[in-house]
């Protein structure tokens, strides 16, 4: 009873030490995951704690568990309407690009560490594919908002990619531990990974939200129920043969998009759970690595993860994207910078030893320290990249907070909270503002007291008010109660320019305006027409382009119809 008193006590301390690490960490620019890391490590046989841990198969078990509730939740916050601009270049990076990461990283582990072609392609299967957790994790923690086509490429990328590196790390095992396999052995179980894990995993999330929508339980049941779910496709999936990875991320992605008036119970929760699942899954690993053991592959390991980051990755991304998809130069530099490597690598590290593989701890430390060494360099340059390549839009502004009423299942209405800081709005008549056709201000806090508003109530300022609506009403909400400060203001307007048109602009008469040479063919275009045909039909907000001396930002979206243009001068 004592020991596992103790193991309560020790586990207790370094999820509350992971937990508070965290402000000190977000303040100093350093990834979260990597304090997680450090933390287990410091608690581990050479550190502080002295905690001697060498369960390799129960981290195995853990780490699946983790992985698979972090990709549910990913899948879940994941937008339907991204998969429009990501979908087919986040595949290529996910097959093809984790090929090539891989196969120029395993050339480069045999030259440095000198061990066999197959050994070294095993290295770089096993460091091949970027990392779900630290993706999300970095994308989401770091605020910095990317235009849709290269946030929705990073995403599906790491939301997909692990079949492929668990196909290419499971292939090589069996390569080295059985000559006598055969090829066709690896293809069918290639076909197997994808063919199953899609369609349950597509299905299985469409039944899901289905049954959800008919469901009536306590709220606290909705959050188990679809993890529950979720686990259990993921392990069906594997069962079969198929990838449950990609299955539970794929079945996040139909629950989360179904419009369901539960998912404001459900994604809290989840949230939660998805933390607790980094945290414990990059404890549990910090806690194997004995680092003393890595210092002597410090160099090799260290040149192998920076071949990686600046040759294996930018090379990948090149090959896999720019002859098919438009990303231009600086979109391309930055895919390859946040290719994160996280807890996939280690995990995928273990296999070797579980198959009692020759060296099998040389490819687990290898691992570990690559990523160490991806998430310190990467992890902490992210914002710096973000805003050196030029890829951070301007900040959007949003309501202090949003919820769902839950009064319907699908197209649900909201209450979105707004507080009036700048005193924009100080001593305006509530009948002078022009609401959505369908939105109402719902409740009027003034000195923590609510007020009865009529058309006569004045704004005040530090008023809090909250309007009734639904999504569609956000953008028109948004820009009544705006309440960015000037800076910020001015921010938004030397990226998007001084001046914008509307997409329904005939390119005509903006010749005639502008003195601009069009072709005849252009003559019945639309400026929407021409900025569509110029990203291949699917143009994103902050897309830009530079024709007849002027830079063409677009400044609106509505799906893949451009609505406003802004224009700058070069």
């Amino acid at each position: 009873m004592e020991n596992l008193n103790l193991i309560f006590l020790i586990a207790s301390i370094l999820l509350c030490l992971s937990i508070l690490a965290s402000v000190i960490s977000a303040r100093m620019g350093m990834p979260l995951l990597l304090v997680f890391l450090a933390i287990g490590m410091l608690a581990g046989e050479d550190g502080l704690g002295g905690i001697n841990f060498s369960d390799f198969e129960s981290a195995y078990i853990i780490g699946n568990l983790a992985l698979a509730v972090i990709l549910l939740d990913g899948g879940m916050r994941t937008r339907m309407a991204t998969f429009r601009v990501g979908l087919r270049p986040a595949l290529s990076l996910a097959t093809l690009g984790v090929v090539v990461t891989g196969g120029l990283t395993g050339l480069l582990a045999v030259w440095l560490f000198n061990i066999t072609l197959l050994e070294g392609l095993l290295v770089g299967a096993i460091v091949g594919s970027t990392d779900a957790a630290a993706v999300f994790s970095m994308l989401g923690g770091k605020g910095v908002r990317l235009n849709e086509r290269v946030s929705a490429t990073l995403e599906i990328e790491s939301g997909t990619n692990d079949p492929m590196a668990i196909f290419l790390t499971v292939t090589l095992i069996s390569l080295l531990t059985q000559p006598e396999s055969s090829g066709w052995d690896a293809l069918i179980m290639f076909a197997q990974q994808f063919g199953i894990g899609l369609p349950f995993g597509l299905l299985g999330g469409w039944l899901f939200a289905k049954v959800l929508k008919r469901l009536d339980l306590a709220v606290g049941l909705y959050p188990l129920l679809v993890t529950g779910a979720g686990l259990g496709l993921f392990a069906t999936t594997n069962l079969l043969g198929g990838s449950g990875f990609l299955a539970i991320y794929l079945a996040g992605l139909m629950i989360g998009n179904s419009r369901c008036a539960h998912l404001s119970h459900i994604l809290p929760v989840n949230d939660g759970l998805a933390w607790l699942s980094q945290i414990g899954l990059f404890l549990i690993l910090g806690l194997l690595v004995t680092p003393h053991q890595m210092l002597a592959i410090a160099l090799p390991a260290t040149l192998l993860a920076l071949g990686m980051i600046f040759v294996a990755r930018p090379l990948a991304v090149l090959i896999c994207l720019k002859p098919f998809f438009r990303f231009n130069l600086r979109e391309l530099m930055f895919i390859s910078w946040v290719g994160l490597r996280g807890a996939v690598p280690i995990v995928l590290a273990i296999f070797p030893i579980i198959a009692q593989v020759e060296q099998a701890s040389l490819y687990f430390n290898i691992a570990f320290h690559v990523v160490l060494i991806s998430l310190l360099i990467q992890g902490s340059s992210l914002p710096f990249m973000a805003k050196w390549l030029k890829m951070e839009l301007p900040p959007k502004f949003e309501p202090k907070r949003r919820s769902r009423l839950g009064a319907y299942p699908e197209d649900d209405y909201e209450v979105f909270i707004y507080r009036l800081t700048s005193g924009a709005l100080d001593h305006v008549e509530l009948r002078r503002l022009r609401f959505p056709s369908g939105a109402r201000i719902g409740a009027l806090f003034r000195d923590h007291r609510l007020i009865h508003p009529s058309g006569s109530t004045k704004l005040l300022k530090d008023d809090v008010v909250c309007i009734i609506g639904r999504e569609a009403d956000l953008p028109v909400l948004n820009k009544m109660f705006d309440e960015t400060p000037q800076d910020h203001k001015d921010k938004v307007r030397d990226f998007f320019g001084d001046f914008t048109l509307s997409g329904d602009a005939p390119l005509k008469d903006l010749a005639a305006l502008y003195s601009l040479t069009i072709s005849p063919d252009q003559k019945n275009q639309t400026l929407g027409d021409l900025v569509g045909y110029r990203f291949g039909g699917h143009p994103v907000v902050g897309d830009q382009f530079e024709w007849h001396g002027i830079r063409w930002v677009v400044v609106e979206m509505d799906g893949d119809s451009v609505l406003k243009v802004g224009l700058k001068p070069l």
